[in-house]
């Protein structure tokens, strides 16, 4: 259960670096699903620790439709972005004005 924990924890360690660190909408995209991947992890460890591991998978199952959900949102942005702009850059999307 350690193990699950620290792996948990460096799922959104990395997930939150690359929020932090890169500037293409796609990479976000993918950081942000390694932030809900590791949140995944956590629950389920959290609801098997206390002892309802049914709780914590259904809390995971709801969790992953969720991040699909975020995916298709983030990446069809992200397409509708790039043909509008040309680019996926953070800072050509921040000058719009509108």
């Amino acid at each position: 259960m350690i193990w699950g924990l620290v792996a948990a924890f460096a799922l959104l360690a990395v997930g939150l670096y690359g929020l932090l660190a890169l500037r293409n909408l796609i990479k976000l995209t993918i950081a942000l699903q390694l932030m809900m991947k590791g949140g995944l992890i956590a629950v389920v460890l959290a609801g098997d620790a206390v002892g309802q591991r049914g709780l914590g998978e259904s809390l995971g199952v709801t969790l992953i439709i969720a991040d699909t959900v975020a995916a298709v949102i983030g990446l069809a942005l992200a397409v509708l972005v790039r043909r509008r702009l040309g680019s996926l850059d953070i800072e050509v999307v921040s000058k719009l004005r509108g």
